[in-house]
């Protein structure tokens, strides 16, 4: 190998080296500042500042905003006894994310709502955050379930496009510790 083509080849290799390290410094700044919103989103409810959770969303409007949840099974037949056209996932146009921070304000006792087993997916344009959640009111447990969010990067930042949910309550059984699936392969791959 000559000595140009050394160079060159060394060029090369730290050209693709600085490609990688700053493909992967912005998703590390991506996963910092979509960690951020989760937070926000925590203490804004536990604050009552409507000003700072408003400002998570995409839009202001509740018509802009995906925001569903889907209850457990024996959630809903404990709540058919008394509502027997009560279904798993009936839209409620009151049931958006205006109305959670209106609620937590309006409340009395404190309203929290817990993270855990967060996990984010971002290509630095969008993004997918899927975590554990429990919601406590005046310290204790009133529901808890899986909420999945997907996030938009706009020229302010991350906002949040749509959320889903599951609730579970005292009515609902025990979660297996993992709920999660392998699908099966594509036929032809691999």
């Amino acid at each position: 190998m000559t000595k140009s083509q050394t160079l060159l080849l060394a060029l090369c290799i730290a050209i693709v080296g600085c490609q990688t390290a700053s493909a992967q410094s912005h998703a590390t700044s991506d996963e910092t500042a979509i960690t951020q919103v989760v937070e926000s989103f925590r203490t804004s409810l536990i604050n009552k500042d409507k000003a700072t959770y408003m400002s998570l969303f995409f839009s202001d409007k509740p018509e802009d905003i995906g925001w569903q949840f889907v209850s457990e099974d024996a959630r809903l037949e404990h709540i058919r006894k008394t509502k027997p056209d009560a279904i798993k996932a009936r839209q409620i146009p009151s049931n958006n994310f205006i109305g959670l921070i209106d609620g937590a304000i309006a409340a009395k006792e404190p309203r929290e709502e817990t993270f855990s087993n967060v996990s984010i997916d971002t290509d630095g344009e969008i993004a997918s955050v899927s975590f554990d959640y429990t919601f406590l009111a005046n310290g204790k447990k009133a529901n808890w379930g899986k909420e999945m969010w997907q996030l938009v990067r706009t020229e302010k930042g991350w906002k949040i496009f749509s959320v889903i949910y599951t609730i579970r309550d005292q009515w609902s059984p025990p979660v297996r510790a993992n709920n999660s699936f392998m699908p099966k392969p594509l036929r032809g791959s691999a």
